[in-house]
């Protein structure tokens, strides 16, 4: 585990690098956030296997997609025990995940066009083939009714699962290209999607699955959602080197530079309860995570112990940790942040 005190000397030689575009006082908040935060990483037990997206169970464990793999992972943050399940077809490509109420755990099989749901007990998967040429389920988000949504990148398409009956439902992305991507729920149950492909979020009715389009500024390239406690949307601009906001009620967006600078390539996003928002920027090394204060719009930067090699994902436990993916170091990682 990588102590406070080596995250406050990263930290310090990264911002004093920087003190000429920060005040005295913004410069002491980011030290003292930066060295709040601790990240103990978890290699997993197979190699090469490109952890992809993670999730939170149930009990507070991190589950994770192995993509190439074929595998599901559990780790317990408490012991460090990691338990991978093997996927009965092989070659699925297991991308992102979400666990249900129920602690079933959804998947989508990137390669195979299925939607797959795991039996953590039994370890028993069930598939459900999306009804679509060259389906790519993508990145999967459930709803408080529990329906499931996901996107299709290649097949620019979003799509609903009811778990109880089996049926989908799909809809075509209006803007050619769009590349669906990140999806998040919003406060008001909406679904809300990246369109990576293009400047654009979009949120979905979730009765009739009509789409509205929310423009971007130019050349953005949103990747990865995270939803505020106040409603809002929080993008990372992989394009831009950019972190934005959108208020889905009046379409305001609202952008600030991130601390690698353009190239820096703003990844996995999410929110802790506090409201505090953090992303990694995959396009520096080490890879950072960031942590950026809507109150006072300030960021702090750390570094990924490892390097990170991709942070593609990331998710909030409700007890405010972050569980990481370090996709290309074939790592897991668990962030504890102190109050």
């Amino acid at each position: 585990m990588r102590s406070l005190e080596s995250d406050w000397a990263c930290a310090s030689s990264r911002i004093w690098r920087k003190k000429g575009s920060m005040d005295g006082i913004a410069l002491l908040v980011a030290l003292i956030a930066a060295a709040t935060v601790s990240i103990r990483e978890f290699d997993l037990p197979t190699r090469d296997a490109l952890p992809h997206d993670p999730a939170v169970g149930p009990d507070a464990s991190l589950w994770v997609t192995e993509q190439k793999a074929n595998k599901l992972g559990r780790l317990d943050p408490k012991s460090g025990r990691l338990r991978e399940y093997s996927l009965p077809t092989a070659d699925s490509g297991p991308h992102g995940l979400v666990a249900d109420r129920e602690g079933q755990i959804w998947f989508t099989a990137n390669y195979k066009g299925y939607i797959g749901k795991l039996d953590p007990k039994s370890g028993k998967v069930v598939e459900f083939p999306v009804p679509l040429a060259n389906a790519d389920p993508h990145t999967p988000a459930i709803d408080s009714r529990g329906m499931l949504w996901f996107t299709m990148q290649r097949a620019n398409h979003v799509g609903r699962l009811d778990p109880q009956s089996g049926k989908f439902e799909l809809r075509e992305v209006p803007t050619r290209g769009a590349s669906p991507y990140g999806i998040v729920i919003s406060a008001q149950g909406v679904p809300v999607f990246c369109e990576f492909g293009s400047n654009k979020l979009a949120s979905i009715d979730p009765e009739t699955m009509a789409i509205r389009e929310h423009t971007l500024p130019k050349g953005a390239r949103p990747r990865r959602l995270a939803v505020a406690p106040d409603g809002s949307i929080y993008y990372s601009d992989h394009a831009r080197g950019y972190l934005g906001r959108l208020d889905p009620a009046t379409d305001k967006v609202e952008e600030w530079p991130s601390p690698g600078g353009p190239s820096s390539r703003p990844y996995g996003i999410a929110i802790v309860p506090d409201g505090t928002v953090w992303y990694s920027e995959s396009g520096v090394t080490p890879n950072t995570l960031v942590r950026f204060d809507p109150r006072s719009k300030q960021f702090s930067s750390t570094p990924i112990p490892s390097g990170g090699g991709v942070v593609r994902n990331m998710v909030a436990t409700p007890g405010g940790q972050l569980y990481l993916t370090c996709s290309g170091v074939n790592k897991v990682a668990v962030v504890d942040v102190a109050q």
